[in-house]
C-alpha cells in the first residue's frame, strides 16, 4: 500500500509513519521539506509546494492521511487562533485541489479532527451519532476543519476525532505527568470535566484500522470506552506514578496564568468510541488502570 502522511514528523504521524514502514507500506510524508528527517527504505518526503505544481505525484497512492495542523498548546490570542484554524483549513484545501486533480484518486482520506466538536455537555456520553452542539472557541474550529475535509472529492472520507492522547515522548501528557514527579499533582478547577483520551498505540491503531476497513467512514471517536473525570484522572495518574493526588489547581489561578488557553485544562468533552466498537476494533488499553501500568511501568 502507497499511504500520503501530513504532519508525518509530528508526534501521532511519526507513530504511524513508524508503524506503515514497519508493515511494509510505501510512505511519503507531505510537508514544508523535502527530506524526511531519517533515511529508510520505503520513505520518501514530497512538499506542500510540489505537490500545488505536480498534483500527479500523488497519482496511484492507496490513502492520504491528514494530521497538519499548528499545535492548540499555544497563546490563543487573536494570531494564534488564527494560526491554529488556518493551518488546517489550508491543509485540507491543499488536499482537496490535489485530489480533484488525480486521474487516480485515493480510495481513501483519513483526516484528523478533534473530540471538542462535541462541546462540554457532560449530560450523556457523545457517540458519533451525537449532535454536535459545542458552541466554544474549539469546537467551532473542529467543525470548520471537518467541513473543510468534506469538500476532498474521495470515495471514502473518515474523520478522526481525537482525544488526548497518553505517550511518555510526546503530546500533553508528560506535561500533566510533571506534577505528580514534584509531589504536587491534583485535581484542576472543579475536577468534574470530561478527559477523553487514548493510548498513543491504540491512536495508532486505530488509524491503520480505519484505514484498511473499507466499511468506516465519517466521523470516529478516537478515545479509549472509558473516559474519565481530571479528578479520576488525576487520582489514577498519583497511584500508577507513586505520588499523591492532594493539591488542587484552582481555576482563577490557572486562568490568570493561561488566559483563554486555560480552557483546554478546565473543560472537557465526554465521548465514547462507538463506531470503533460497532466495527469490531479492539482496544489494548480500554481502561485508565492498564493504559497507565503501560506507560509508568
Amino acid at each position: 500500500m502507497k499511504v500520503a502522511v501530513t504532519g508525518g514528523t509530528g508526534y501521532i504521524g511519526s507513530l504511524l509513519v513508524d508503524a506503515l514502514l514497519k508493515r511494509g507500506d510505501e510512505v511519503a510524508i507531505l510537508s514544508r521539506s523535502e527530506r524526511p528527517k531519517e533515511k529508510k527504505p520505503k520513505l520518501s518526503g514530497i512538499t506542500w509546494k510540489q505537490l500545488a505544481v505536480t498534483p500527479a505525484l500523488l497519482d496511484g497512492y492507496d490513502a492520504i492521511v491528514n494530521l497538519a495542523g499548528a499545535t492548540i498548546n499555544q497563546r490563543w490570542n487573536a494570531a494564534g487562533k488564527q494560526a491554529i484554524l488556518q493551518s488546517r483549513l489550508d491543509a485540507a484545501d491543499a488536499i482537496a485541489t490535489a485530489v480533484a486533480a488525480l486521474a487516480n484518486k485515493p480510495p481513501i482520506v483519513v483526516n484528523a479532527s478533534g473530540i471538542s466538536i462535541y462541546g462540554t455537555d457532560a449530560a450523556v456520553a457523545h457517540d458519533e451519532r451525537s449532535l454536535v452542539r459545542g458552541t466554544d472557541y474549539l469546537a467551532s474550529v473542529v467543525e470548520q476543519w471537518e467541513a473543510a475535509a468534506d469538500r476532498i472529492p474521495v470515495q471514502r472520507l473518515v474523520k478522526v476525532r481525537i482525544g488526548l492522547v497518553l505517550g511518555r515522548k510526546g503530546g500533553a501528557f508528560p506535561a500533566m505527568l510533571m506534577p505528580y514527579r514534584l509531589f504536587a499533582g491534583g485535581r484542576i478547577g472543579s475536577g468534574k470535566q470530561w478527559i477523553p483520551w487514548i493510548h498513543e498505540d491504540d491512536m495508532v491503531r486505530l488509524l491503520l484500522f480505519c484505514i484498511d476497513n473499507p466499511q468506516i467512514a465519517g466521523p470516529v471517536n478516537a478515545c479509549a470506552p472509558e473516559p474519565a473525570t481530571n479528578d479520576a484522572f488525576g487520582r489514577a495518574v498519583g497511584k500508577a506514578a507513586g505520588r499523591p493526588h492532594w493539591l488542587p489547581l484552582p481555576a482563577f489561578l490557572l486562568k490568570a496564568a493561561l488566559g483563554e488557553l486555560s480552557f483546554l485544562l478546565l473543560e472537557g468533552s465526554r465521548a465514547v468510541p462507538g463506531k470503533a466498537l460497532e466495527y469490531g476494533f479492539q482496544f489494548r488499553y480500554a481502561t485508565l488502570r492498564d493504559a497507565l501500568r503501560q506507560l509508568l511501568g
